[in-house]
């Protein structure tokens, strides 16, 4: 008998699929390609970094860039998968621009945030406890919909809102190449340093005709090192000085490195600050202030800020 194809499972928030894709023999270009051809499913979209993710040792990892492929092919392969009865290879895409699908629209449990196995669902409630307990005179009005009556999916994704809400993600300030005062996301869930094709196209860092087919739509592509800068914190007295106009405000610069830089189609922020960057610099974030970010390669402490992103309908919207 001929052997099957090798294929990969593919979970979206809406629906499921199977792919054919050898990991041996294939790229992450050739799998966000097949991807990005299944048009009914992402609208046409080019599927890329922060799109992809996948189940492993009871985690979720992110599948961005040749980097991830080649850990993601080698987990695959080990030896604790490699059992007659191992698990087929499946992943989960999503679209990091569109909000996840709402009730009473169809969710599919497979997605790896709809998992039964991944929510808790609420106590159920005992007849005796429902009849002793007595009302309760109080001045503020019954909600429509109690915590106690969501279901696990709704319960687990309001924690999950209230979660990034309260949280929010790091951003800081600097420079890239030639531009100035550049707001950029500090993430070390990505590999590299990514800037979004806009800005790329507006600061010249590629040709202004660049079409489709170039330049990041048939997969990553490094633009060459670019000299980056952080804006150093302020201190205590210079603070002062600047409340009470004694001092011209002033902004200090960290010391210039230059990294690889590559195009991404992030949309939300002009320049991300992958694990490339956190290594050059050898960055330290505080486990009890998110907003303490320190420099260890020159003991600078860098002017940091949390920004929550939401979009027109006012949800959330998830960096991953």
């Amino acid at each position: 008998m001929t052997a099957p194809p090798p294929t990969i499972s593919v979970h979206t928030p809406s629906s499921s699929f199977a792919l054919i894709h050898s990991l041996s023999e294939e790229n992450i270009v050739q799998l966000f390609d097949k991807l990005s051809r299944r048009r009914s499913e992402f609208s046409g979209k080019r599927v890329g970094p922060g799109w992809v993710k996948y189940h492993w040792n009871e985690s979720v990892w992110n599948l961005d860039d040749d980097s991830d492929y080649t850990i993601f092919v080698w987990r695959q392969k080990s030896p604790s998968t490699s059992s007659a009865e191992a698990p087929p290879v499946t992943l989960h895409v999503h679209d990091p621009t569109v909000p996840l699908p709402e009730s009473p629209n169809y969710r599919n449990a497979s997605y790896y945030l709809f998992q039964q196995s991944r929510v808790t669902s609420p106590p159920p409630r005992s007849a005796r406890s429902t009849k002793s307990r007595k009302p309760t005179k109080t001045n503020s009005k019954a909600p429509s919909v109690s915590d106690d009556a969501l279901s696990g999916v709704a319960r687990h994704r309001k924690d999950f809102e209230r979660f990034h809400s309260e949280n929010g993600v790091r951003t800081v300030m600097g420079s890239i190449g030639p531009v100035e005062h550049v707001r950029m996301l500090l993430k070390n869930g990505y590999r590299h340093v990514y800037i979004s094709r806009k800005f790329a196209l507006k600061n010249g860092f590629i040709p202004a005709d660049a079409a489709p087919g170039y330049y990041g739509y048939g997969g990553l592509v490094n633009l060459g090192k670019w000299p980056i800068t952080l804006n150093i914190a302020s201190d205590l007295e210079e603070t002062i000085q600047r409340e009470n106009g004694n001092a011209p405000p002033k902004t200090r610069k960290s010391r210039m490195v230059s990294v690889p830089v590559y195009l991404s189609e992030e949309p939300h922020f002009d320049v991300v600050l992958g694990r490339s960057f956190f290594e050059r610099r050898q960055i330290k974030i505080s486990a009890t202030d998110p907003t303490e970010v320190l420099c260890l390669d020159t003991g600078e402490k860098v002017e940091c800020e949390l920004v929550v992103l939401k979009d027109g309908k006012g949800d959330i919207v998830i960096i991953s």
